[in-house]
């Protein structure tokens, strides 16, 4: 079976032939000596090369070769070494995750105690946050959208999806703060599953718009995003509305993989509601050649075809949903990555790719040794690889896709794009500029933005409302 990496090359392996590396020593539970030897970049690739052979070897279901590859790599791993041996040391706990599954009591058994805090989930975010720019630059262009888009108005709604990070909303009280006609009654409502983190949001945003004096409101919502139900939002005639989600609209694309299959009934149903649920002129359906989308959707193998793009019914009825809110604005935070691949191979090539950028860019601003980087690479990084790799159907919750991907699913829906303004991008080029953050800088792509690791994109954010017929 081979394997096709990203430059065309393919890694070749069987359930009867291996690397050589990967090959026992004589009487010795672990490879030959030399690959010990191995200069940094030398290792890096030998670790790929052993990674990716390695995950053929659990796609297909060679457990003999797979346990062979794994005690091999772990002999040049690491959580405490290079770029490379602590990529490759998450990626193997992933693989072995997912090994471990085709034994559902082992599995539960090893995992039962493995229960991360909420403070510490929490903490890991806010390291994230300060460590990396990539969240500070995508609140500053969110809410340098949303004060544009109220200008003028009496109240405004913000409905935050993923309500974690009060600094966001602190940096917005305090712009509101400074509008010439003066601030406007804000009432933002907050969806979290833990009561307490909404709790404290609630604290720092009251005792923020006491001090400046603006009226509002907090409305706290514990519940996770896939069972939040839009009424309890709490919409009134009258407000101006925006929505906020910072990368974590992609976890209800999780479903049941089958549903992409294209004889699938749920999916077919799904694309007729998208096709026949919006009353938009016939224009602009012809406009956007969705004739030919429809015609590529057929294809199984398509996965931005509009089959794929909303066989999730848990997407479609949240966006249908939203769509009927009528939002002046909403903003959209998400990982430009590729992580929603039908087969296991396909996501380890492109998670590899993706984390080595991150992982890459902590390196450069945490050093090797301090505990808060470890936190962010095992409880944030590392987790969000083992449900890639490790999961399947409704479990997979981080299902990442590309930018293009959101625009032809929300299109769909039946948003149209707003572009960002010219003072948006001038404050995300000065915050990357003043803060130092060598190696990072962003570009606009179809009328969004992408925040780039040395030109390797990373993280887009785009800015919708409700198209008007």
């Amino acid at each position: 079976m081979a394997a096709v990496q990203e430059d065309g090359s393919s890694v070749t392996s069987s359930s009867h032939e291996s690397s050589p590396w990967m090959r026992r020593s004589p009487g010795l539970g672990s490879p030959s000596p030399w690959i010990r030897e191995l200069g940094s970049e030398e290792r890096g690739l030998c670790l790929i090369r052993l990674l990716q052979e390695c995950a053929v070897h659990v796609g297909t279901g060679s457990m003999e070769n797979a346990n062979l590859g794994l005690e091999h790599i772990s002999h040049l791993a690491s959580p405490d070494g290079d770029t490379m041996q602590r990529i490759a040391a998450y990626f193997t706990q992933a693989l072995a995750d997912r090994m471990l599954k085709g034994w559902p009591g082992l599995h539960k058994a090893l995992n039962s105690t493995k229960l991360s805090s909420v403070s510490e989930e929490v903490l890991v975010q806010k390291l994230f946050f300060e460590f990396c720019p990539f969240l500070k630059v995508a609140y500053l262009i969110t809410n340098q959208a949303i004060i544009e888009a109220m200008e003028g108005e009496k109240v405004v709604h913000i409905i935050d999806l993923y309500s974690i990070e009060p600094a966001q909303w602190i940096n917005l009280l305090q712009m509101i703060s400074a509008r010439p006609e003066g601030p406007p009654h804000l009432k933002i409502t907050g969806i979290h599953e833990q009561k307490g983190v909404l709790e404290q949001m609630a604290l720092q945003l009251v005792e923020e718009a006491d001090r400046l004096d603006i009226p509002f409101q907090f409305n706290p919502i514990v519940c996770k995003l896939e069972n939040l139900d839009l009424e309890s939002l709490g919409v009134k005639t009258g407000e101006a509305l925006a929505v906020s989600s910072i990368l974590k609209l992609h976890s209800l694309l999780a479903t049941d993989d089958d549903m992409l299959r294209r004889d699938s009934p749920v999916a077919l149903k799904n694309l007729q509601k998208v096709f026949h649920n919006r009353q938009r002129p016939l224009r602009e359906f012809l406009d956007k050649d969705l004739i030919n989308l429809y015609l590529a959707s057929l294809d199984s193998t398509s996965t931005s075809s509009p089959l794929s793009l909303c066989a999730s019914p848990k997407m479609e009825s949240f966006l249908s949903s939203l769509w009927s809110l009528s939002p002046k604005l909403m903003v959209i935070t998400e990982q430009e990555a590729d992580h929603n691949g039908f087969t296991l191979m396909e996501r380890v090539k492109k998670a590899l790719n993706f984390y080595a950028a991150l992982f890459d860019c902590l390196d450069s601003a945490v050093s090797r040794a301090p505990i808060e980087r470890h936190k962010i690479e095992k409880m944030l990084f590392g987790e969000e690889i083992k449900n890639i790799i490790a999961c399947e159907g409704a479990e997979r919750k981080e299902r990442h896709e590309k930018l293009e991907k959101w625009i032809s699913r929300l299109e769909l829906a039946g948003f149209g794009r707003v572009p960002f303004s010219y003072y948006s991008r001038l404050q995300a080029g000065r915050l990357l500029q003043i803060s130092n953050y060598g190696g990072y800088n962003f570009k606009e792509e179809n009328g969004c933005f992408v925040i780039c690791w040395k030109s390797i994109p990373l993280f887009s954010v785009s800015a919708w409302r409700r198209w008007s017929n």
